[in-house]
C-alpha cells in the first residue's frame, strides 16, 4: 500500500484524539432499519430505487444510495468503468443547502470560513473549510456565491446548518440562515460536457464556464444552478434544482433521456476515484479533531501579516490556527521564510553581498500553499536572524536576507 506524504503539517500525532477510531466503526448490521422522521428521503430517492439502487447509507440524516450494480454483476468496478469512460448520474441530495442571505451575508460567511470570502465573485464557487475555535475542521463544503448578498453552503456530513444559526444567535449579522428546497445531482465523467450541452442548449456556453464557475439555466422547464464541480476528479458538473420536492422527477427523467446517447449510467459516488484524486471526505478522512495542516488543507488558512495585502477579517479558529502554523512567527505576527533574492552587486564593509533591506518582491507560492493559485503574494527583505539565538555556538549570519510575507 502506497501512502502519499502530506506536505505541510506541524504534527500527525493522533494521541490527543478523544474518540478512538475503532469505537466509531459500524460495520455490517444484519437487522432491519426502521424509518423515522429523524432520517428523511431525498426527492430523488424513489428514482434512485427505480434505477436499481440496492444498498444505501445515511449521510446528513438522509438516505444516500450507495450501490447500483450487485456484486454478482461486477459491483463497484462496473460503476467505476462508467465514470472513467462515459458519464454517470448521482443522487447527492444529501448535500444539504444552507442559504445565508442578507445585507451582512459576505461578512458573516467571511467570519465562519478560513479563506477570504470577499475574494469570491458572484456566480462563482469555492471549496472552503469551517473550523471551531480550537482549529478543528467542522465541515468542508462547496460554497456557492449567487449574488452580492446570497451564499449557499453545499454541506458535507455534519450539522453545520444549526451551527451557523448558533453563531448568529445574537443577531450580530443581518442575515437569514436556513436550509432551502434545493437538491443537487452530480453528472460526472468524460462525456459530462457533451451531456450538459444537450441539456442547456444555447442558454449558456458550457465551454465558457470555468472550474468552480456557476450558471443559472432552465432544465426540463425548471430553474437550476449548475456548477463545474464534483466529487470525482473527472470532468463534471453539479445541478442544483430549485423547488426540488416539486420538480425532481422532471429533472431526473430529462437527464436520463439526454444521457442515453452518451451511455449515461446511474451510480453511487465512486470513492475509489475521489481517493485517486486526493479528495477528502469529511467524517472519513478528517473531522473536528483534525486541524487543516494535518490533512493537507493549510492552503485554505488565511494568516495575519503586516502588509496592506492582508485584509482577511478575524474568523472562527484564527488564533488557534496561527499558533500551529509552521510558517508563522508569533512575535512578528506574520509568516516568515528564508530564500534567495536577486543580488544587486552591493557588498557590505565585511565583503558580504547584501540586498536592500525593506525591498519588496512578489513571490509565487506552489499551488498547494497559495490562497489564490497563480497569484503572487507580497514579501519584503529583512535582516537575519529573525530572532537572535541564545546558543553561543550559533554563528550569526552577516548580510543575509530573508523573505517576509503572508
Amino acid at each position: 500500500m502506497t501512502i502519499k506524504a502530506l506536505t505541510h503539517f506541524p504534527s500527525v500525532d493522533q494521541s490527543d484524539r478523544r474518540v478512538p477510531y475503532n469505537l466509531r466503526q459500524s460495520g455490517h448490521t444484519p437487522i432491519e432499519m426502521l424509518i423515522f422522521t429523524r432520517v428523511r428521503k431525498s426527492p430523488f430517492w424513489h428514482l434512485s430505487l427505480e434505477a436499481g439502487a440496492w444498498r444505501a447509507t445515511i449521510y446528513n440524516r438522509i438516505y444516500h444510495p450507495f450501490g447500483y450494480v450487485r456484486p454478482e454483476d461486477g459491483g463497484p468496478m462496473v460503476e467505476y468503468e462508467a465514470i472513467k469512460n462515459h458519464v454517470t448520474l448521482w443522487d447527492v441530495a444529501v448535500e444539504r443547502q444552507i442559504m445565508v442571505k442578507g445585507r451582512d451575508a459576505e461578512a458573516f460567511v467571511d467570519y465562519v470560513i478560513t479563506r477570504d470570502a470577499t475574494k469570491i465573485s458572484p456566480m462563482r464557487a469555492r471549496y472552503v473549510i469551517l473550523c471551531n475555535p480550537q482549529g478543528g475542521v467542522l465541515n468542508d463544503p462547496v460554497l456557492l456565491r449567487l449574488s452580492k448578498d446570497e451564499f449557499w453552503f453545499s454541506l458535507a456530513d455534519s450539522d453545520v446548518g444549526m451551527y451557523l444559526q448558533g453563531v448568529n444567535h445574537d443577531k450580530r449579522f443581518e442575515v437569514i440562515i436556513d436550509e432551502i428546497d434545493v437538491c443537487p445531482l452530480q453528472i460526472q465523467g468524460p462525456k459530462s460536457l457533451a451531456l450538459m450541452k444537450d441539456l442547456v442548449g444555447d442558454q449558456v456556453n458550457i465551454d465558457d464556464i470555468p472550474f468552480y464557475g456557476l450558471a443559472q439555466v432552465s432544465i426540463a422547464g425548471h430553474e437550476c444552478i449548475i456548477s463545474r464541480t464534483g466529487f470525482s476528479g473527472e470532468a463534471g458538473f453539479e445541478v442544483y434544482l430549485r423547488d426540488s420536492t416539486l420538480h425532481a422527477e422532471d429533472l431526473w427523467y430529462a437527464i436520463l433521456s439526454s444521457g442515453k446517447q452518451h451511455n449515461l449510467m446511474v451510480t453511487a459516488p465512486p470513492h475509489c476515484r475521489r481517493i485517486q484524486a486526493g479528495i477528502l471526505s469529511w467524517g472519513q478522512d478528517m473531522d473536528h479533531q483534525h486541524n487543516p495542516f494535518q490533512c493537507n488543507l493549510g492552503y485554505q488558512v488565511s494568516l495575519s501579516g503586516k502588509g496592506k495585502w492582508d485584509k482577511k477579517a478575524p474568523y472562527v479558529g484564527k488564533a488557534a490556527l496561527e499558533a500551529m502554523s509552521p510558517w508563522y512567527h508569533p512575535d512578528l505576527r506574520c509568516n516568515i521564510a528564508m530564500g534567495y533574492v536577486p543580488f544587486d552587486g552591493t557588498l557590505n564593509q565585511s565583503g558580504f553581498p547584501t540586498g536592500k533591506v525593506g525591498q519588496e518582491f512578489e513571490v509565487y507560492l506552489p499551488d498547494d500553499y497559495a490562497e489564490m493559485p497563480g497569484q503572487p503574494v507580497r514579501a519584503n527583505v529583512v535582516s537575519m536572524p529573525f530572532t537572535k539565538s541564545v546558543n553561543p555556538n550559533t554563528r550569526e549570519i552577516i548580510g543575509s536576507q530573508a523573505v517576509l510575507g503572508n
